[in-house]
């Protein structure tokens, strides 16, 4: 039987033991990870060293935390931005795809030939698909190749596109406007038109869960279009020359081209707020806080809080050069310069700019499918994989 003098021996001894080994019985008790200061018997010791880990914070020094040291208001700031930057790159389809790179030039970029004008893009989360107007064609590209799958036909104006409800919107800039749908689980053909009593020239197309909106840019109005019976309501009081739209979540967006202007609306299309932009706004994106708008004239993109309406900043310089189209890609805002044959990136969460990459000739629309960007090269008859 172990006796209490031959109990404390051996406790003696694994002491002995972790002082040598660890460097010291304090080094072992007494410290969280990097950080002396802070023991790792504190509850706390595993978000210290999570948030070290991340690059949230370094501490005060290499080896000392202050864990009781006070936190000022630019120093939370500044924690909190390095936490929403970690998030978003970490648990982006980017990352788990090993693509951290931002492309540098045009020779970098995938090319591929599609119908003849192509104008907006959008991806299902899958494929990506384009309308294009001079052809009349919707074309349906495979998101990890750049093939092309489909080639729907009928189409004529094709203009906007929209991937909802199962189904794949497609605006026709006619007069009247038209609306056309197509079912991606069919095999290639014709193009459904769905209604053809929409303002004439209908441009940017947009779902808020119960109806589509179109902008139509050639009347001066938005159409309210209900699904299944395809009736639509179109709506003129307060619009000159509506040209992009979006829905935030909470309310339907249209930038309206001839009065310079980011238009609020409600359900039954009334204009809430007006936010003046720049010259001639087109495409704009919502990153889920913030509503980016190119303004084609200005050569600028005005971002606009879409809680309030109030206007952020407005972003010059960075290349922009008569921009058309926005995307975001769950970190970064790309805008297409149809100007100057080039794509202008920033971070989303602090408007910085990441630089201006050359395209090919005549880039028009944008979207993301959060791993790549996909710009319609208007005068080439090609979409680029970015």
């Amino acid at each position: 039987m172990t006796t209490s003098r031959t109990r404390r021996a051996l406790a003696l001894t694994l002491v002995a033991s972790l002082a040598f080994l660890g460097g010291g019985i304090s080094s072992v008790l007494a410290t969280c990870g990097v950080f002396t200061d802070v023991g790792d018997g504190n509850i706390f010791c595993g978000s210290i060293l999570q948030v070290y880990y991340l690059g949230i914070t370094s501490g005060t020094s290499a080896t000392t935390y202050n864990p009781s040291g006070t936190v000022t208001r630019e120093q939370m700031a500044a924690f909190l931005a390095r936490t929403y930057d970690r998030a978003a790159v970490r648990t982006s389809r980017r990352a788990a795809m090993d693509q951290f790179w931002t492309t540098q030039a045009a020779a970098n970029v995938g090319l591929t030939t599609i119908g003849l004008s192509p104008r907006l893009v959008k991806s299902d989360g899958s494929d990506v698909w384009v309308a294009n107007l001079g052809a009349g064609t919707v074309s349906r590209v495979h998101g990890s190749d750049g093939k092309v799958l489909q080639t729907w036909t009928g189409a004529t104006g094709a203009t906007g596109v929209l991937s909802a409800m199962g189904a794949i919107l497609v605006t026709g800039s006619t007069s009247p406007g038209s609306l056309y749908r197509i079912d991606p689980s069919q095999p290639e053909g014709a193009a459904t038109l769905v209604t053809s009593s929409l303002g004439n020239g209908p441009q940017g197309i947009a779902f808020d869960g119960s109806k589509i909106w179109t902008a139509n840019f050639g009347e001066g109005s938005v159409s309210i279009v209900t699904p299944g019976t395809w009736t639509d309501l179109t709506v003129s009081t307060g619009f000159s020359g509506p040209y992009g739209i979006l829905y935030d979540g909470a309310n339907v967006w249209v930038t309206d081209l001839n009065a310079g202007t980011l238009l609020k609306l409600d359900s039954n299309g009334a204009i809430l707020q007006t936010v003046p932009v720049g010259t001639e706004p087109l495409f704009p994106i919502f990153d889920g806080t913030n509503i980016w708008v190119p303004n084609n004239l200005s050569n600028s993109v005005t971002v606009v809080r879409a809680s309030t309406g109030d206007v952020l900043t407005t972003l010059t310089g960075n290349g922009l050069s008569f921009p058309v189209a926005a995307a975001f890609d769950g970190q970064r805002v790309l805008v297409t310069n149809n100007g100057t044959d080039s794509a202008s990136l920033w971070k989303a969460s602090d408007l910085s700019a990441i630089g201006s990459v050359p395209m090919n000739q005549g880039p028009y629309g944008a979207c993301s499918d959060g791993i790549h960007f996909w710009i319609t090269l208007s005068n080439n008859a090609q979409l680029a994989r970015f």
